[in-house]
């Protein structure tokens, strides 16, 4: 039950609730910004029936925070992995730490991990490095990977494709690229997670004609939270901070570029998710 200032938070006009149970893939609740009022911002999630939320682990640090937040909070799950703008701290130390993450039962995914050649806060060589090590560990552990790819579309599919008969699942998340570089990812057999990105008139209306390229079997939804606040908002939301409460916003805008109903892309996606994840089925 959502408590009167989990309530009070959203305006009356942000409070959406959905048919349907949809699964967040990509929150990153360790994020400093929700350390005040993370009860609050699950209860909030909960209430717009996300029932599910996959915590993202971006280095060994947050990966351990969102192992401890899946442990506490019923409905969280955890990811593990090393994002490439860190790919230059990749060592054996680490490697082992990954490892003993990716055993735990709460961790759903290796990641987040990938390539991004827009800021290459991390030389290429050593984001590269740090993927294979990274891929070896999903097979290893037979984890699905959760990916990152920004600017690097081509080298992830040269690197993904030698890897593809041992790897599991894999799902490109927040995805922003052009038409080429999906169906490269979906002719690897990949998943594709969709942001509110996709809200943004100024930089994702060239992603609304590619929506319904992607099958409901290989789409998922996410809210990269606090990043990417959608604009398709009817109400202001006090400050920028974006939660998973959110996420129908999102699901309504994918829908209606996918040409289905919220309701039928929700069901779809939280199926898909399920079965990526291998989470629970019960709600």
């Amino acid at each position: 039950m959502a408590t009167a200032d989990a309530d009070d938070f959203l305006p009356e006009a942000l409070q959406f609730r959905p048919s349907a149970p949809l699964v967040d893939i990509g929150a990153n609740l360790t994020h400093e910004s929700f350390e005040r009022d993370l009860e609050a911002v699950i209860q909030r999630a909960q209430a717009a029936q996300v029932t599910t939320m996959i915590v993202t682990g971006t280095d060994l640090a947050h990966a351990k925070q969102a192992v401890a937040l899946a442990k506490q909070y019923p409905g969280l799950y955890a990811t593990a992995g090393v994002h490439p703008h860190d790919a230059s701290r990749w060592d054996k130390n680490l490697e082992h730490a990954m490892a003993a993450l990716h055993a735990m039962p709460e961790v759903v995914a290796v990641g987040e991990c990938g390539l991004d050649f827009n800021r290459n806060f991390s030389t290429p060589k050593e984001q590269e490095r740090a993927l294979e090590a990274q891929l070896a560990l999903a097979v290893e552990s037979g984890l699905p990977l959760f990916l990152h790819e920004r600017d690097a579309g081509q080298r992830m599919r040269e690197i993904l494709h030698a890897w593809r008969d041992d790897i599991s699942h894999a799902v490109v998340h927040c995805f922003t690229a052009d038409r080429d570089t999906l169906f490269g990812y979906l002719d690897l057999d990949l998943h594709i997670g969709l942001t509110g990105w996709i809200c943004d008139e100024r930089r994702g209306h060239h992603l609304r004609p590619l929506v319904s390229d992607i099958p409901l079997e290989r789409l998922m939804v996410e809210t990269d939270c606090p990043y990417l606040l959608p604009r398709n908002l009817p109400a202001k939301l006090k400050g920028r901070r974006h939660e998973p409460a959110l996420l129908p916003w999102i699901v309504r805008e994918i829908a209606q570029w996918h040409g289905i109903s919220e309701t039928e892309l929700g069901a779809a996606t939280t199926q898909t998710a399920q079965r990526f994840f291998r989470l629970p089925t019960e709600s």
